[in-house]
C-alpha cells in the first residue's frame, strides 16, 4: 500500500493510466466497429434470403391453394426439403402462412390451416411455448391462435398470469379468440389487477373477433377483483349488452364499492336511454 501511495503522490501513474485508456478505447471501438458490421451483414444476408425463398414459397402457396396439392406431394421435391431443414426458411414460410391465413376465409383458409399441421410447423410453435424468452412465448401464441388450434388454449391461458404485461395481453386475447367467452370463467378468478390497457386489448380482443355469443360476460361482475368488475361492466357498455342491464341493476344495489356503483349506474343510464 505504501509503495502505491508513493507511486500516487509522485504522478508516476499518469502516463500508464492514460496509455491504457487510449488502447481500451481503440480495442473497445474496433469491436464495435466488428459487431455493428456483423449485423449489418447478417441483416442483408436475411434479406437477400428471405427474397429467394419468397420466390418458392409464393409456388408452394398456390399449389396449396388453387391446385390442392398436399405437403406430402410438395415435400417429394428434394430442393424444398434442403431448404425446409433450414430455421429461417421455416421461419420465412409461416409469416407467409400467416398473412395469407389473414386475408382469406372459408375453405382456403382450412387448406392453410392444414398444411400449418401437416408441415410439422405447429410442433415449432408448440416449442416456443416453452421458450425462457417471453418474445418467443409471444410469437409461439400468436401462430398457433392465428391457425386456430384449440387445444393449445390450456397451454395459453397459463401465461393470462404472467409478470411481462405483453405476454399477459397476447395470451388472453389468444384465449378470446380461440374460445370466445369460454375464456371468462378464467378472467373471473384473474388475481391480479387488469389495469386499463389491458381492459382497452380485451375489449378490442371482443370486438376484433366479433364473438357472438356474450353469454357468460355477466359473471365478470361476481368477480372478487374490482378491476375484473370493471373489465365486465365495460364490455357491456361497449357491445352494447342490454341483455345483461338486470346483472347491472343488481351490482349497482348489491356493491358497497362507491366507484363500482357510480359506473354501474352510469352503464344502466346510457344502456336504457
Amino acid at each position: 500500500m505504501t509503495e502505491i501511495w508513493d507511486l500516487y503522490k509522485n504522478g508516476g501513474w499518469e502516463v500508464p493510466f492514460l496509455t491504457f485508456c487510449v488502447y481500451l478505447f481503440v480495442i473497445a471501438s474496433f469491436i464495435l466497429y466488428l459487431v455493428i458490421v456483423a449485423s449489418r451483414n447478417s441483416k442483408i444476408k436475411k434479406e437477400r434470403l428471405t427474397k429467394e425463398y419468397s420466390t418458392v414459397i409464393d409456388k408452394v402457396m398456390s399449389d396449396i391453394i388453387f391446385d390442392d396439392v398436399p405437403f406430402s406431394t410438395i415435400k417429394k421435391d428434394k430442393n424444398f426439403l434442403v431448404l425446409f431443414d433450414t430455421s429461417f426458411f421455416r421461419e420465412v414460410l409461416t409469416e407467409s402462412l400467416i398473412n395469407l391465413h389473414k386475408n382469406y376465409e372459408g375453405v382456403y383458409a382450412e387448406k392453410l390451416e392444414q398444411f400449418y399441421k401437416d408441415s410439422g410447423l405447429i410442433k415449432a410453435s408448440f416449442r416456443k411455448l416453452k421458450s425462457l424468452k417471453w418474445e418467443v412465448k409471444c410469437k409461439g401464441i400468436t401462430e398457433l391462435v392465428e391457425f386456430n388450434i384449440e387445444e393449445a388454449f390450456d397451454q395459453i391461458i397459463v401465461y393470462s398470469q404472467a409478470r411481462n404485461k405483453t405476454l399477459k395481453i397476447v395470451a388472453l386475447n389468444g384465449c378470446i379468440k380461440l374460445e370466445g367467452t369460454q375464456s371468462i370463467k378464467y378472467l373471473v378468478d384473474h388475481s391480479d389487477p387488469i389495469d386499463d390497457w389491458m381492459q382497452l386489448n380485451i375489449i378490442g380482443a371482443f370486438k376484433k373477433h366479433d364473438v357472438g355469443d356474450t353469454e357468460g360476460i355477466e359473471h365478470l361482475l361476481q368477480s372478487q377483483n374490482t378491476t375484473v368488475i370493471t373489465l365486465g361492466l365495460k364490455l357491456i357498455k361497449e357491445l352494447k349488452l342490454s341483455q345483461k342491464v338486470p346483472h347491472v341493476a343488481q351490482l349497482a344495489d348489491q356493491t358497497t364499492n362507491v366507484i363500482i356503483k357510480y359506473e354501474a349506474q352510469s352503464i344502466l343510464q346510457t344502456l336504457t336511454a
